[in-house]
C-alpha cells in the first residue's frame, strides 16, 4: 500500500462517462459492463486522476438518455414504485411540475417505498473489483429522485423526500469505496426545497462511513444549463449539510460565483470545478491553473479539497473527455508546482 503523502489539493472525476462505443452495441452482459468499467477506470488512472469514479456505465438507460439513467437506476427497482407511467399518470404529472426536460414521470409511487431490488453494496462491490485503488461510488439525490416522481402514496412532497432518503441510508454504510457522492441537480434552481432536501441527504451522510461528499450542479441538457440561480442564495443550505467537501459546477458559471463560497463553514473543504462539461472545448493546462488560482485568490489555498469537472463526461466523446481529464491533472499539477 502507498504511503505517498496525497497532494494538498487532489483530482476526481465526477461520476458518469462518456459511452463506450462497444457496450451500446453489445447485449449489456454482466461481463461486458464490468470490462467496460475497467476501461473507464483505467482512462483515469493513467490521467494521474486521484480519486477515480465508476463512469456509471452500468447506469445508462438508452431510452432515458436525458438523464443517463441517474433517475430510472433508482426508481425502476425501489420498492412500491410503479415504472409502468399511463397517459393520465402523465398528465397529471405535467400539471404539477413545469419540467421542460421531462414530459412524463420517472414512476408513480403507489405503496410505502422499500429496498426493492436496488443493491447498492453489489454495485460498488463490482466496480471496486476493478478499480485497482481508490474509488468514489454515487448516488441520486432524494430530492432529485422525488421531483421525478408521481406521488399517489404519501401525500405530500417533503414525506415522499425522507422517505426516499431513508431508504436509501438504509443501504451506504457498507459500500466498499474510498468516497461516497451524492448528485443533485434541482436543488440550485429551487432553492425553496432546501430544508428538505438537507434533511434527506443527511439521513444517507450520517450512514456513510468513509469520506462524504455532495456534488450540485445546474443541470446539463444537450449541453445547456437547464436550472437558473446563484451560489449566493444556497449557502446557509450548503452549511448546513453533513459533508466533508462539496463537488461544485464554477467553471461553466460566473467568475464572481466564488464570492459566496467565502461562507461555507471552513469543515466543509471546497471542490472546485475547472473543467467545462456543457462545451468542446479542451482546456489546458494553464487554463485550469488559472481558474484554480482564481479560486485561491478568492476563498484561500487552504479551502480548496478537490479539483474536477463541474459534472459528468457522458455527454462528450471519449476522445475529448479523456484529454479534458488529463489537462484537470496537468493544470491542477501546475497550479501546486507555482504554490
Amino acid at each position: 500500500m502507498s504511503t505517498a503523502t496525497p497532494p494538498a489539493i487532489r483530482t476526481t472525476t465526477v461520476g458518469s462517462y462518456s459511452q463506450i462505443d462497444w457496450l451500446l452495441q453489445s447485449s449489456g452482459t454482466e461481463q461486458s459492463v464490468l470490462d467496460a468499467t475497467t476501461v473507464v477506470i483505467d482512462a483515469q488512472r493513467r490521467a494521474g486522476i486521484d480519486l477515480p469514479t465508476d463512469g456509471e456505465l452500468y447506469r445508462f438507460d438508452p431510452s432515458h438518455p436525458d438523464t443517463n439513467g441517474m433517475i430510472e437506476f433508482f426508481t425502476s427497482q425501489l420498492g412500491g414504485i410503479d415504472s409502468q407511467v399511463g397517459v393520465s399518470d402523465a398528465h397529471r404529472f405535467r400539471e404539477k411540475h413545469d419540467f421542460s426536460w421531462r414530459q412524463k414521470p420517472a414512476g408513480v409511487v403507489r405503496e410505502a417505498l422499500s429496498e426493492g431490488t436496488l443493491d447498492l453494496t453489489a454495485a460498488c462491490a463490482r466496480s471496486k473489483s476493478v478499480a485497482g485503488g481508490p474509488l468514489k461510488f454515487t448516488l441520486t439525490s432524494p430530492y432529485m429522485l422525488a421531483r421525478t416522481l408521481l406521488d399517489d402514496h404519501y401525500g405530500d412532497f417533503d414525506s415522499l423526500c425522507l422517505a426516499i432518503g431513508q431508504t436509501l441510508a438504509e443501504q451506504v454504510s457498507d459500500l466498499d469505496c474510498d468516497c461516497v457522492q451524492i448528485d443533485e441537480a434541482n436543488i440550485p434552481g429551487s432553492p425553496e426545497g432546501a430544508p428538505v432536501a438537507a434533511a434527506a441527504m443527511n439521513l444517507i451522510l450520517d450512514r456513510i462511513n468513509v469520506e462524504k461528499a455532495v456534488h450540485f450542479c445546474f443541470g446539463n441538457y444537450g449541453g445547456q444549463t437547464i436550472q437558473s440561480g446563484e451560489w449566493a442564495t444556497l449557502v446557509e443550505f450548503l452549511n448546513s449539510l453533513h459533508t466533508d467537501h462539496l463537488v461544485l459546477e464554477l467553471a461553466h458559471r460566473p467568475a464572481n460565483d466564488l464570492e459566496a463560497l467565502r461562507d461555507i463553514d471552513p469543515r466543509i473543504k471546497l471542490g472546485i470545478g475547472v473543467i467545462d462539461i456543457k462545451v468542446n472545448h479542451i482546456e489546458s493546462p494553464f487554463e485550469v491553473a488559472k481558474r484554480l488560482e482564481h479560486a485561491a485568490q478568492v476563498l484561500g489555498v487552504e479551502r480548496i479539497g478537490w479539483a474536477h469537472p463541474d459534472c459528468g463526461f457522458w455527454m462528450l466523446k471519449r476522445s475529448i473527455a479523456e484529454r479534458k481529464i488529463d489537462a484537470l491533472v496537468k493544470g491542477r499539477d501546475l497550479f501546486l508546482g507555482g504554490n
